[in-house]
């Protein structure tokens, strides 16, 4: 098994709800061979409190999570990303900053949960239900024998991923 520790850039326009669960998220599963981060586009500024209260629910651990820019990830000195992903539509169709290190790069869109309407159950069902798309796009990206697969192939797996239950689009799109 590899020592080696994969970066993992979660990117959405708002970085509040879809972009801070896959960091959470794969920070909780990746058992330290990952290190997630989120960014988004247009950052809100703060996290939707749904999306705290949708992790802290599900045992996973919400210290330092914050809404912040993508730029963050662009500068010198900056993780260097193995792979970075979409999970929103907008996010997947904006002019990316060129990111050090040439990452993989795969569009994963989910519905907004923050844009639902209606009552609390039902806004809250849909960020478990993000959650849940999440947590089987992201067990089977940790799966991939990273280690031994080569970029073409590895592509092709990070593409299908993004097109499992949940998706917002049947075609993929490369951020």
């Amino acid at each position: 098994m590899s020592d080696r520790i994969y970066n993992v850039l979660f990117l959405c326009t708002g970085n509040s709800a879809r972009s801070i669960l896959g960091e959470a998220l794969l920070n909780h599963v990746g058992e330290g061979r990952f290190r997630a981060f989120s960014a988004g586009s247009t950052p809100k500024g703060s996290v939707h409190p749904l999306t705290l209260e949708t992790l802290a629910t599900a045992g996973i651990a919400t210290d330092g999570l914050r809404s912040k820019s993508w730029e963050e990830f662009a500068v010198p000195g900056a993780p260097v990303m193995d792979f970075v992903f979409t999970v929103c539509d907008n996010a997947a169709n904006e002019a990316c900053p060129i990111w050090p290190g040439q990452p993989m790069t795969a569009h994963w869109g989910l519905e907004d949960p923050a844009a639902v309407e209606g009552t609390d159950f039902q806004r809250r069902a849909a960020f478990a239900a993000t959650l849940r798309y999440l947590r089987n796009r992201i067990g089977a990206f940790v799966n991939l024998p990273l280690a031994s697969i080569d970029r073409m192939a590895l592509n092709s797996r990070l593409e299908g991923i993004g097109a499992m239950d949940g998706t917002t689009t049947k075609s993929s799109n490369v951020a």
